[in-house]
């Protein structure tokens, strides 16, 4: 079996380490977020990923940056190639180049629909009904490379983020898992993306998810699906900021179920926003 290293850092990269690992895919190398402050007394936390990864006994790395030190601290590992999910850092070119077979990347979108940071809320918010998980050969050029294996998915009528994310998550880390051994062997063939089809998933800003309840129900209850695990949404009222909690798309209607009232508890939201 061929030697790899591992680069990863949210839940998203543990979760399919996780898988990996117990399809006996074992990294030699996990490579991560430097530990950061979390919680009320900002103490000092390591990621997911390498919680997992010392479990497991696996060597880790914390660079702050990709640089020649990280690099050379990285080859001397002498890996074959890389699998990188949610690392969180651009991969310089050099790195990539590291590693014979070259680096895969697990992507949440059917490239190359939605190259970018946010494909999964992008889906949500143009309320498409398929997406997917695509595993690429990066490139320098972010979301770029030949499609090694694809899996297209329905989205649920009433699917947010949070029941999305976690379903392309095993989607991903199973397709992953299983498009390895033939990589390894080099039995698959890459496909070039078509460049014609290129769209883009932005990065979100917490003012994203502010909705104007006058607007079209489907698109403030798209909004509320896309960033219902992230940023969230929120709607002033009498110059409160109301913090959604809980709501609906029911007869045409977009309808606020509990809401945090600014400075107060969760309660539940009398009045439904119309279409």
């Amino acid at each position: 079996m061929a030697k790899f290293a591992y680069f990863g850092t949210p839940r998203v990269a543990s979760e399919t380490l996780a898988t990996l690992i117990e399809r006996g895919f074992v990294p030699a190398l996990v490579v991560t977020s430097p530990d950061a402050p979390r919680g009320r007394g900002l103490i000092l936390t390591p990621s997911p990923t390498k919680e997992l990864a010392l479990a497991h006994d696996i060597p880790v790395l914390t660079p702050e940056k990709l640089d020649a030190d990280a690099l050379a601290a990285i080859r001397a590992y002498d890996c074959d190639y890389a699998l990188v999910v949610a690392y969180g850092k651009l991969f310089p070119e050099e790195l990539i180049a590291a590693f014979p077979k070259g680096a895969l990347n697990v992507h949440y979108s059917l490239l190359p629909k939605y190259r970018g940071a946010t494909p999964l809320e992008t889906a949500l918010l143009a309320g498409d009904t398929t997406t997917g998980v695509t595993i690429q050969k990066m490139v320098k050029e972010m979301d770029a490379g030949d499609i090694i294996a694809q899996e297209e998915t329905a989205i649920g009528g009433k699917e947010t983020a949070r029941e999305l994310r976690a379903r392309l998550i095993e989607i991903g880390a199973r397709l992953l898992a299983g498009t390895l051994p033939a990589f390894e062997r080099g039995e698959v063939a890459p496909i070039a993306q078509d460049a014609s089809l290129v769209s883009r998933a932005y990065k979100i800003k917490k003012e994203d998810g502010l909705l104007d309840l006058s607007a079209p129900a489907k698109e403030n209850w798209n909004k509320y699906r896309a960033y219902a695990d992230s940023i969230g949404t929120y709607f002033f009222e009498n110059g409160k900021r109301m913090k959604i909690t809980s709501a609906e798309f029911a007869k045409g209607e977009f309808r606020v179920l509990r809401v945090v009232p600014e400075g107060k508890r969760e309660t539940t939201y009398r009045i439904a926003a119309s279409s």
